[in-house]
């Protein structure tokens, strides 16, 4: 017995104490490496990095060249895992993170075309830093890493592209300003961009760069599509985003992508990564692949004979690090060939770990750093979710009203909630996403304003079934109110699926139309999607006297949903897409 409380004791000081779970380099307790110059904080970046990189061998080298970087024990560098992912919130889709019992969820924000509706540049940079804290306190206790994969500042050309709902939408200077200020939050930059210190919080990447709009339409997927781009339109549209990020954000990352690019794919190219984002907007910072990118412009669409040409063509066009496997396993080789240099495979380390130096990745015990006191109390505090609740309900977007809205609790006694999105929980937390501190639906949300009668209409978003609709036209029927949420979620628009159509799914049209005619008091309809949807249809319906978009609202999306509609907050009027 004495033995089992010992070690339950023994365990509960590990989840407690930061430094006994997370691994770094330069730890004096373990190594005597710690003496060597790359551990010396006194020396400049440059130097230190000098000093590791010279003491590496070529097989140790190119496996630091990949995401899950395998470290190099004999020199007390633990291995690290580059791929994080803080897109609105903390998120395990990445390998850097993990939620347990010690931190089992972070705040979970709104879509980013949301939260981009809000056209509120200090909630931006005040969601990235609330994001940073929270990273960096899951850190401190080993549960995340430093090197955040976000944010996605493509522009949102075409409405029925899967991965809109990640971007600030499709007007350049919006996703521009969007992602400096979020790339500042992350990054902790002063809010003018003028830091007096270099070292980051966490680090930010901007991808995916560049001309990338597309990931399955048609039988054209994202590793296939060639975008044709004039230079004129490169400059105007595609580019102007990410040299915001690296010119003003300061971001220290950009991350290149899937397609090609007037014939060329773009981690291959080095007119732009070397002479664009290196040479012309000066990126202090690495250049990374899309996951598995070198692989895939060898494998399908054959750019080079050799998958040891493949690495050679990224590396000297200027990429530092591949998300899969591919440098790791072909890049010696290929230095041995004589098609890339061995000084190539150099600077790109440099370039890495120069980030991990601003990090302090290399400064030994992390509780010592500015940011090393953060721990688990500093993730889902009550202030962190208010902010995601202030962001849903900033974001939402009223596009119909004919003097109804706000509905008032004195008057409106009986709602009825309806619609494959009325319960909506993981829904709202749209792609990307982590493990959220909590829910409020929209139907709890809107259960504190009235009595609630449910009823779905639908099973699901797809709604190819229309036996559920009669009984939801049956509990709108004697209802004071209806409340009609309907919209897509990740089996309609996702990574690797784009829409064909901008019409609601499946039978939820005639769901709508049946609901609204049964009901005796006024009906709001609410779209809860990224992509725009056509609905022009409610507007020969007289019961629909009110039309919100919603978005992909986050955690706390139904309280936000609530709180416009029963007039606790007034929405906004503008959608991030001029197709609303």
């Amino acid at each position: 017995m004495k033995k089992h409380v010992v070690l339950a004791l023994c365990l509960l000081v590990l989840l407690m104490n930061p430094d006994s779970t997370q691994q770094y380099a330069c730890d004096k307790r373990t190594s005597k490496t710690s003496e060597f110059p790359f551990c010396n904080t006194s020396l400049p970046y440059d130097v230190r990095v000098k000093d590791l990189v010279g003491r590496l061998t070529l097989q140790e080298k190119v496996q630091q060249l990949v995401n899950k970087a395998t470290g190099v024990s004999r020199l007390g560098v633990p291995g690290y895992e580059w791929w994080s992912e803080a897109l609105h919130g903390v998120s395990n889709t990445g390998p850097g993170v993990i939620f347990n019992a010690t931190v089992p969820g972070a705040t979970s924000f709104p879509a980013v075309i949301l939260s981009a509706a809000t056209f509120n540049m200090s909630l931006w940079y005040e969601m990235g830093r609330v994001v940073s804290t929270e990273a960096r306190a899951m850190y401190n206790v080993g549960q995340a890493g430093l090197t955040y994969w976000s944010p996605n500042v493509n522009v949102f050309r075409d409405p029925r592209w899967g991965r809109g709902q990640e971007t600030p939408g499709e007007d350049p200077l919006v996703v521009s300003r969007y992602a400096v200020n979020y790339v500042r939050g992350l990054q902790e930059m002063e809010k003018d961009g003028n830091s007096s210190s270099d070292k980051l919080k966490v680090s930010s990447c901007c991808k995916h760069y560049t001309a990338y709009d597309v990931d399955n339409w048609k039988g054209i997927d994202r590793f296939h599509f060639d975008a044709k781009v004039t230079l004129q339109d490169m400059e105007d549209t595609y580019q102007s985003p990410f040299k915001s990020c690296v010119v003003e954000g300061h971001v220290s990352s950009v991350m290149c992508s899937y397609n090609r690019v007037n014939g060329v794919p773009t981690c291959a190219d080095a007119d732009l990564l070397k002479g664009v984002v290196r040479g012309q907007w000066g990126l202090d910072g690495y250049i990374v692949s899309d996951c598995d990118s070198v692989e895939v412009f060898y494998n399908s669409i054959h750019y080079t004979a050799t998958p040891e040409d493949a690495v050679a063509v990224a590396l000297k066009a200027g990429l530092d690090m591949n998300c899969g496997t591919y440098l790791g396993k072909y890049t010696e080789n290929s230095v041995k060939l004589g098609t890339v240099e061995e000084s190539v495979v150099d600077q790109a380390l440099t370039n890495n770990y120069i980030v991990l130096m601003r990090l302090g990745y290399f400064d030994g015990d992390q509780t010592q750093h500015p940011f090393g006191k953060l721990g688990p109390a500093d993730v889902c505090t009550d202030g962190n979710q208010k902010l995601a609740l202030e962001a849903a309900k900033q974001g939402i977007v009223l596009l119909e009203n004919n003097g109804t809205l706000p509905l008032s609790p004195n008057t409106t006694k009986t709602i009825a909630v309806i619609g494959p999105n009325a319960n909506a929980s993981q829904v709202m937390l749209s792609n990307y996403a982590g493990i959220p501190c909590g829910y409020i639906t929209p139907l709890q949300g809107l259960k504190k304003y009235a009595s609630v009668t449910y009823q779905p209409g639908c099973a699901n978003v797809s709604c190819s079934d229309e036996s559920l609709i009669d009984s939801a036209a049956k509990a709108a029927s004697t209802a004071d109110a209806t409340i009609l949420i309907v919209g897509l979620d990740q089996s309609i628009e996702a990574e690797g699926l784009d829409r064909v159509n901008l019409t609601l799914p499946g039978l939820q049209e005639k769901l709508v139309m049946q609901v609204a005619n049964a009901t005796p008091g006024p009906t709001i309809l609410v779209i809860m999607s990224a992509g725009p949807v056509d609905v022009s249809f409610a507007k020969n319906v007289s019961k629909i006297v009110g039309i919100l978009w919603v978005g992909y609202p986050g955690q706390s999306g139904g309280e936000a949903i609530a709180q416009v509609i029963f007039g606790h907050y007034n929405p906004g009027c503008c959608y991030s897409s001029a197709l609303l």
